[in-house]
């Protein structure tokens, strides 16, 4: 009996854990596809033990919708392209 209940408080507290997994992770690793020239501020977060990635976030600014915040997939090729072209604008100080 007590073996059973120990299984069993184990497996409540596995579940626990894994519904609160998606909970603190904020990236739903879908994004629009993104003009540089709307880009404001980008933001990159390191991996956190419930995230598996590390947190792409970009501010982005229109005048239709004004000021949105969208998480990237950080192994997508227009993620990788945008890093890089943020890294050098950076540089030029803009």
């Amino acid at each position: 009996m007590k073996l059973l209940t120990v299984a069993l408080l184990l497996l409540f507290i596995a579940m626990c854990l894994a519904s609160a997994e998606g909970v603190k992770c904020k990236c739903s690793r879908k994004g629009p596809k993104i003009r540089f020239s709307n880009v404001r501020k980008l933001e990159i977060k390191p991996r956190y033990p419930f995230c598996v990635e590390e947190m792409i976030i970009v501010t982005l600014w229109t005048r239709v919708r004004g000021e949105q915040q969208h998480c990237l997939n950080p192994k997508r090729q227009n993620t990788v392209r945008l890093l890089k072209w943020y890294r050098v604008w950076k540089e030029k100080g803009r």
